[in-house]
């Protein structure tokens, strides 16, 4: 439950200070900003189906793990990343702990 943009798992939105410190190198690895909406979103492109099933398996387990999981799309080859802490309404450093997780499994798994 949003009271005043404090999660009721305490966990909070990113402050402005926050978003410059960790969202900028993300921003600066290829995510970006959602329209309308405070959440970030990513593209991956792998070599075939078994390739990106197999980033998106390592990605599952670990959301699971930290209870935090991303809404995505895969279409053969291309897996496309949206996250945000729906708990809050908006980004949150479980955002950027996972971004940071998904960039390093997809350099791995191509």
């Amino acid at each position: 439950m949003l009271v005043r943009g404090i999660c009721s798992a305490k966990v909070s939105k990113l402050s402005e200070e926050q978003r410059s410190e960790q969202l900028k190198p993300l921003l600066n690895n290829g995510w970006t900003m959602v329209k309308d909406r405070d959440a970030i979103y990513k593209e991956y492109l792998f070599g075939d189906f078994n390739e990106a099933f197999g980033f998106m398996t390592r990605v599952a387990l670990k959301a699971d793990v930290m209870n935090h999981h991303p809404e995505w799309f895969n279409v053969y080859n291309k897996v496309q990343v949206t996250l945000a802490t729906h708990d809050c309404g908006g980004l949150s450093e479980r955002d950027v702990k996972l971004a940071q997780f998904i960039d390093k499994i997809a350099a791995v798994a191509k």
